[in-house]
């Protein structure tokens, strides 16, 4: 485990490895919508010594690049729903801020355990629940083109003011762990508000960057935030969400569920090793 105490200590091996790492995580979050913190906080915390705080300031910082570099090709392609994501992230950004609090409150075993259970219930839901494979309607009042096949899918979206309310939680979770609220806002979306899973995906792409960014303005101003250990995972992760988001377009809506589903778990099972202290 490289313990990293100073960022003036850092070596160019160290600052490449940040770069491989925000790759990584930029090229899945934007491909699921989850802004890549799932896999940058058990990276800072299990291989830099970072505590759970200190790398969710890091990794917001790094979500912010993957919204960019991803919603672009999204946005290009007309499958970001920019009016539900506006409506939802007024409620989630009221989340995002009372979880910075909360996260310099509370003990850094606290945030890996809440960031494991998270995980874990969401995959399992994602995986037991069919609703997941929303394939819209036929005369739905929003659309997008789906890039795998070509064709206009439309569908409506429902239940807006659970939608609305249960972003709150999202935004807590983006700031307390510092995964971004796609994890919570994805299934809201698709299992709630009936949201086609690439048209889910591709809107929290666009609204993790405005959750993840008013959340690390708060982590800079309480000075949680090491600038250079941020900027190299920035790089990573914007280059990472441009080639992520191109992938997408090889992936249905089933194979998406699936994948994400096992990332997610396979994330939790880490988080929890590591909060038993066996990692």
């Amino acid at each position: 485990i490289w313990a990293i105490t100073s960022h003036r200590t850092m070596e160019p091996i160290l600052l490449l490895s940040l770069i491989i790492i925000g790759l990584l995580a930029g090229v899945l979050g934007a491909l699921f919508g989850i802004g890549g913190g799932m896999i940058i906080i058990p990276m800072l915390t299990i291989f830099y010594g970072m505590s759970a705080a200190d790398a969710a300031a890091v990794s917001l910082i790094g979500i912010v690049a993957t919204s960019v570099g991803g919603t672009l090709y999204y946005m290009e392609n007309k499958v970001t729903n920019i009016r539900l994501g506006l409506l939802l992230e007024i409620s989630t950004v009221i989340g995002s801020m009372i979880g910075v609090f909360l996260a310099l409150a509370l003990e850094s075993w606290i945030i890996v355990l809440v960031f494991s259970a998270v995980l874990t219930l969401t995959a399992i839901k994602m995986l037991l629940n069919p609703s997941m494979d929303v394939t819209g309607t036929e005369d739905g009042e929003f659309s997008y083109n789906d890039l795998k096949t070509g064709e206009t899918i439309r569908y409506d979206i429902e239940h807006k003011g659970i939608g609305f309310s249960s972003c709150v939680l999202a935004g807590i979770i983006s700031s307390l762990t510092g995964v971004g609220g796609g994890l919570i806002k994805v299934p809201i979306m698709n299992m709630v508000m009936k949201v086609p899973m690439k048209a889910a995906t591709a809107t929290s792409s666009y609204m993790i960057g405005i959750t993840a960014f008013s959340g690390s303005i708060l982590y800079f101003l309480s000075g949680h935030v090491d600038l250079e250990m941020a900027a190299f995972v920035a790089i990573g992760t914007f280059f990472g969400a441009v080639i992520g988001s191109r992938l997408s377009r090889r992936f249905d809506s089933s194979s998406m569920k699936k994948y994400f589903s096992i990332l997610v778990l396979a994330i939790a099972f880490v988080m929890v090793l590591q909060a038993g202290g066996i990692l």
